[in-house]
């Protein structure tokens, strides 16, 4: 029986002809996903998106158009993985492709822990635990005065806007600034 009978079988319904189709086009499917990437999948994810196409094909192959259904459907699979790949590294989908499981160990239930700003859930938690020893040791680094100073500096306030807060002259503000950036030079390396 050819592909195309085959085809119109499978159009009509049939189901052994429609899963001897997919069986025998596979290997198909698996060569169109060569050199394809998917971001936030692997290969089978290709090549299920391939099935889609070859079941896509199946689905609206008609002989009237004067082509083989290899070709037809080679054409459906490229176009599905393409679109897939295409889909997956849009804005609109980064929460879903940087969403990794999780495992709620207590009742062995599955759920999805999104990554905020590409970060793992360990990252962020390591990344919060360091900002508090940082801010920790600078608290005993520096002196009160100090500390407000370096953290309005890093808010992005200029030595005018730091020195109307803290009732100090602009002066005094740089010369903070000179003695918080001698201790941060010296400890560098201990951080």
């Amino acid at each position: 029986m050819t592909d195309e009978e085959l085809v119109e079988l499978a159009q009509q319904d049939n189901h052994d002809a429609e899963i001897e189709l997919l069986n025998k086009f596979r290997p198909l499917v698996k060569k169109c996903c060569r050199g394809y990437f998917l971001i936030g999948g692997d290969v089978e994810d290709l090549v299920q998106e391939g099935m889609i196409g070859l079941y896509k094909a199946i689905r609206s192959y008609s002989s009237s158009k004067n082509t083989s259904f290899q070709t037809f459907a080679t054409l459906c699979v490229h176009r599905q993985i393409q679109s897939a790949v295409r889909n997956a590294s849009t804005q609109k989908n980064i929460l879903l492709s940087s969403a990794v499981p999780i495992v709620d160990e207590d009742d062995d239930t599955y759920g999805v822990f999104s990554i905020i700003g590409g970060k793992s859930p360990d990252e962020v938690l390591i990344t919060k635990q360091t900002n508090e020893e940082i801010v920790a040791h600078l608290k005993k680094l520096l002196s009160p005065s100090e500390y407000v100073v370096l953290k309005f500096y890093l808010e992005g306030l200029s030595y005018e806007q730091i020195a109307a807060k803290i009732n100090q002259s602009k002066k005094s503000v740089d010369n903070a600034l000179s003695r918080i950036k001698k201790k941060l030079s010296q400890i560098k390396t201990i951080l």
